[in-house]
């Protein structure tokens, strides 16, 4: 049995482009595609399609927020011209991520992910596990790019996440990352039994605190594992007693 497909982006030509380019793949079929995100809900919703290419920004509703609003999400393939959504993207559960402009090789790597995620012949069990990763569950991995690669970084190994404007610096070890997300929304996917926002600027690995010790003018800060010391506010010094009981 073929695996149903659906297309979604706002560019024609990237439409006919991708379809044309996965009747390469005998065991998909194509049926159907949308230029925006209301028209992508009603379509998804409508014909159940296993596999949709998402485009992350399309006019009425990004990409991610047609996601949230499909009752059973089907198995997705981001496709974007923006590099900064691949965080995102992985998040929410996507089984690959195209970055525009993407050719026939980098695809066939995609769909080679996709078979192996969908498997045969029930893809029912991995819908299920992808349900579960968009309602929100603590996220295990971040994507981040190093060079012209996204690069996975489990999250057990980050010391902490420490907010920069709209960003987000991640520090594993040595080396610093950079997330396009703000600190508050990286926060609800993280696991609260093992992070704490001790600061509005600061998450911590709770697992890598040494201690919480005043500083010189008597204010609590957070030793960690690696010699950093991170401020802890007042509100959250009290947060931090209870999660120690």
């Amino acid at each position: 049995m073929k695996v149903r497909a659906f297309v979604a982006d706002d560019e024609p030509i990237a439409r006919a482009g991708l379809r044309a380019m996965l009747r390469a793949f005998d065991w998909v079929e194509v049926v159907g595609d949308a230029a925006d995100g209301p028209s992508a809900v009603a379509a998804i919703t409508a014909l159940r399609p296993e596999l949709v290419f998402l485009d992350v920004q399309m006019p009425g509703m990004l990409g991610t927020d047609v996601l949230r609003r499909v009752e059973r999400p089907p198995f997705v393939v981001f496709t974007t011209a923006f590099s900064e959504h691949a965080v995102t993207a992985f998040e929410l559960g996507a089984v690959d991520y195209l970055l525009k402009p993407f050719g026939p090789t980098r695809l066939a790597a995609a769909m080679d992910r996709v078979r192996a995620s969908i498997g045969e012949p029930a893809p029912a069990d991995a819908l299920e596990r992808l349900s579960g990763a968009l309602g929100g569950g603590p996220i295990s991995r971040l994507f981040v790019r190093v060079g012209g690669a996204l690069v996975a970084v489990p999250v057990e190994r980050v010391s902490r996440f420490e907010a920069d404007g709209d960003y987000v610096i991640v520090h594993d070890g040595d080396a610093r990352h950079v997330l396009h997300l703000a600190l508050s929304r990286l926060e609800t996917r993280l696991d609260p039994r093992r992070f704490a926002r001790v600061h509005r600027a600061h998450v911590v690995n709770l697992d890598q605190v040494r201690a919480f010790r005043p500083d010189a003018a008597g204010n609590l800060e957070a030793e960690l594992a690696d010699g950093s010391r991170v401020p802890v506010s007042r509100a959250r010094a009290q947060e931090l007693r209870k999660l120690g009981r």
